[in-house]
């Protein structure tokens, strides 16, 4: 004869402890990921929203193009005695280079403020090479070569005076007393 313990019931279904197992196991990992952040190495792409002349987001991250300094989107330039908003001219070159196409990006690294330092291209074309090329940026650890070839060709900011990038932002950060 079969005997029914009151406390049959309290048994766990062993569906359900997998269950719980599986979900536990898959928000660990998650976690963990989400702790390490980016790490150098890995292809991301999809559609940009350019920032400025350097920096757009793909797939919700922010990136920073590899090897290259664009002006700053308010930084203003001077060209033929005339003042010339060279900081919208190389997002506006940026955004020209990608029309609106889907990008391929290779992680190369952080940055100091958490972005994606990245080489992304449109099709087989280098965008951080273009910006350089173009003379909308300079080189800042790479594409040496394409900003001589810009300089001396007098492209983009090399037709006129400017400010390099790096020394513009020193120049207009919050709190730094402008030089007499």
């Amino acid at each position: 004869m079969l005997r029914f313990s009151r406390f049959r019931s309290l048994r766990p279904n062993t569906g359900f402890v997998w269950l719980v197992l599986a979900v536990a196991a898959v928000t660990a990992y998650a976690i963990h990921h989400a702790l390490q952040g980016p790490t150098a190495g890995g292809s991301f792409g999809g559609y940009a929203r350019i920032v400025d002349g350097d920096s757009l987001v793909v797939a919700g991250l922010e990136v920073r193009l590899f090897g290259i300094d664009a002006p700053e989107l308010f930084q203003r330039c001077t060209r033929d005695g005339r003042e010339v908003r060279c900081g919208r001219e190389s997002a506006r070159s940026l955004i020209a280079v990608v029309a609106g196409q889907p990008l391929a990006c290779e992680r190369r690294n952080i940055d100091q403020y958490g972005r994606t330092i990245a080489v992304c291209r449109v099709e087989d074309v280098d965008l951080g090479r273009a910006q350089v090329l173009s003379g909308h940026a300079v080189a800042y650890g790479a594409y040496y070569q394409d900003e001589a070839s810009a300089r001396t060709a007098r492209r983009g900011l090399w037709a006129g005076e400017f400010v390099r990038p790096r020394e513009w932002r020193d120049r207009h950060r919050p709190g730094v007393m402008p030089e007499s």
